[in-house]
């Protein structure tokens, strides 16, 4: 596997270090981990529509309180 170097502030460094899952796991493995979540959180275009969707939704009132629909569901809120 190719290497390369980067140059990290120290205090960048020591954050890394602290998001290690154990001991041994790289520095690789922990930015890569972190990618993987970034790109994982990340919203497609029909999940955007589908948000503005349903703010456009709420602003015309077009929603049930919560303890209606929970009631319809059988569901109990504490």
């Amino acid at each position: 596997m190719d290497k390369t170097t980067i140059q990290i502030n120290l205090e960048t460094l020591e954050r890394i270090r602290n998001l290690k899952n154990f001991e041994r796991q790289s520095y690789d493995e922990v930015l890569n981990s972190l990618i993987d979540n970034c790109e994982e959180e990340s919203l497609n275009a029909e999940e955007i529509s589908e948000i503005q969707r349903g703010l456009e939704d709420i602003k015309r009132g077009k929603v049930k309180p919560i303890e209606s629909v929970a009631r319809g569901l059988g569901i109990t809120l504490r």
